[in-house]
């Protein structure tokens, strides 16, 4: 079954949604997204089940992607390594994460926002060519910072915030964001899934209160590791933990046939 909402009908906006609008004879809308169709004119189109057997043997089966909840974290420059911890450190790695090469630190810093301050916030490695803090929403408001939902690396016009270490502090002027929801693939899994790199997802959680994730951005590397990355804000409000799965109903703001099927 799928929830079919008024965001994710917008979402297909760009693309076009067709008419008529096929669905799943368990599939539900909110009574926005109902309206949003009955407004345009658009027919809902019902699939008898000889009709979804079909397109599931005609190569339409579901596909799903692991998740990877991600709490509030810092990335440093090694410049900016250095300057908190001293000339020469180098960061310890206490546990691998899912991204092949990539670590959680031993070591933590302090962050240091206008409206108050954020203890033991963990450090990921290795050192990047750029520092950069993704919080929540909710640490924002902790902090009194009110940073935009970014892709990581995208930093113009971010806020900056000072971080604390045991042997100095850094100023950052910029760098702080909201991490937009997004999944890593390698090239192989793009060809599995077509998708291209900076493609979107239709993502959907299962379980008894579905939630659909209607833009996720795709970011193609030869080292990563498939994984669905999303805060913890997202994940709490999507009864979603690490490892879970989601499935895939769309892409590029266009639902599959098989959507929620």
């Amino acid at each position: 079954m799928a929830l079919i909402t008024e965001t994710t009908l917008r979402a297909m906006l760009r693309t076009g949604i067709p008419n008529p609008f096929s669905v799943h004879v368990n599939d539900k809308f909110t009574p926005a997204a109902s309206d949003f169709l009955k407004g345009r004119g658009i027919r809902v189109e019902v699939l008898k089940a000889q009709e979804i057997h079909s397109q599931r043997a005609s190569g339409g089966e579901q596909k799903s992607i692991p998740v990877g909840v991600s709490n509030r974290h810092i990335h440093l420059s090694m410049e900016d390594v250095e300057k908190l911890f001293g000339k020469g450190y180098q960061l310890a790695p206490l546990r691998p994460l899912s991204q092949p090469g990539q670590f959680a630190a031993v070591e933590t810093l302090t962050l240091l926002g206008p409206k108050g301050l954020m203890k033991g916030v963990r450090i990921l490695g290795p050192a990047r060519g750029v520092s950069q803090v993704e919080i929540s929403r909710t640490d924002g408001f902790q902090l009194g910072l009110h940073p935009p939902v970014r892709l990581s690396g995208m930093l113009e016009e971010t806020p900056g915030i000072t971080l604390i270490g045991p042997a100095g502090c850094v100023v950052l002027e910029k760098g702080v964001i909201v991490a937009k929801s997004h999944v890593h693939m390698s090239p192989e899994d793009g060809r599995r899934f077509q998708v291209s790199d900076q493609d979107t997802l239709m993502l959907q959680t299962t379980g008894e209160r579905p939630v659909i994730f209607p833009e996720v951005t795709v970011r193609f590397n030869p080292r990563y590791a498939l994984d669905f990355h999303l805060d913890l804000d997202e994940a709490n409000a999507a009864s979603l933990k690490t490892n879970d799965q989601v499935l895939v109903i769309g892409k590029n703001g266009k639902l599959d046939g098989t959507a929620g099927r």
